[in-house]
């Protein structure tokens, strides 16, 4: 069943890098009724506000993208503001959308709800089968409190909600800060800062060994459009790219791709993170989807936004 194009539509998170990435999705499409808020214009943390907000706007289709990210030091120094935030934005959306009747809801979850050391690649019934990773452990709890949300809400009042586990994310929109942001967006700042500067050398963390999967923003988006119209379980369901490189790998991809001609050298005092992770998406891919942006054209893409964006 597709989605009408005259469908009212709520992206929630519409500014941010999946959020972004899925209103340009749906406008492609041919959507006409979107509906988008900035954090301004509605506080996703005032239940009320939300609740009000649905009421006025009656949207069919909800999106959840938003959600309070960040990197390692992030989520370490703040594990109250990542618990509490993250759980008061899903609970006003997902509860919010059920009162106010809506058609369907995809809640978008994150690869690091699963155990620190569950078998790869990542299978959805690894969830809750061991201890978290626990540099992340409250984004984690935070993330999995909504997954079984939807899954409630799905048993309790046959709400049709489903839940998307994207693997690690980049493109148009990304966040470049060097304190906040994930792997690949710090490295492209990185690199094209050293290559500005003239460096010599360009130092990376841990050994470069642990293996990462990464998928493009705009894929991830054709991917929760397709399960907003094909899919309809109480079991989540994983979108990953399919393969991983090694960190190194990555670096040394992106250092081309960039044009900086000096070495990389590996801080190994730092630490590695886990040792890989890889996504299982075999559900997904049978259901006939699969991703289109292959990683040294989705780094060139990701670039160009980054150089419009913060001057070349």
């Amino acid at each position: 069943m597709g989605i009408a194009k005259n469908a009212r539509i709520y992206v929630a998170g519409h500014r941010g890098l999946v959020g972004s990435a899925i209103w340009r999705e749906l406008q492609a499409q041919g959507h006409t009724q979107l509906i988008g808020r900035t954090r301004a214009e509605l506080d996703l943390l005032d239940a009320a506000a939300v609740a009000k907000f649905y009421a006025a706007e009656k949207p069919d289709y909800v999106f959840v993208a938003a959600a309070k990210v960040g990197g390692i030091q992030a989520n370490n120094t703040q594990p109250a503001v990542f618990l509490y935030e993250n759980l008061a934005v899903q609970n006003n959306l997902i509860h919010g959308a059920h009162v106010a009747g809506v058609k369907k809801l995809l809640f978008l979850g994150s690869s690091c709800i699963y155990p620190k050391l569950a078998p790869q690649p990542l299978r959805e019934d690894a969830l809750l089968s061991g201890p978290l990773e626990p540099t992340n452990e409250w984004y984690a709890i935070a993330k999995i409190a909504g997954i079984k949300m939807c899954q409630a809400y799905r048993r309790q009042y046959g709400c049709d909600f489903i839940s998307a586990m994207p693997t690690n994310m980049y493109g148009p929109n990304d966040n470049y800060d060097l304190q906040g942001s994930h792997v690949l967006p710090a490295l492209i700042r990185k690199f094209h800062e050293a290559k500005s500067r003239g460096d010599a050398t360009v130092t990376c963390w841990g050994t470069g060994a642990p293996m990462r999967e990464f998928l493009y923003a705009d894929d991830l988006a054709r991917a929760c459009v397709f399960l907003m119209e094909n899919y309809s379980d109480e079991q989540f369901i994983n979108v990953g790219f399919g393969s991983d490189l090694t960190i190194k790998e990555l670096a040394e991809t992106v250092r081309r791709i960039i044009g900086f001609k000096g070495e990389i050298v590996w801080d190994s005092s730092k630490p590695d993170g886990t040792p890989r992770k890889l996504m299982d998406s075999s559900r997904l891919f049978a259901l006939g989807w699969r991703p289109q942006v292959l990683l040294k054209e989705g780094i060139k893409l990701a670039y160009e936004d980054f150089k419009k964006r913060y001057g070349a």
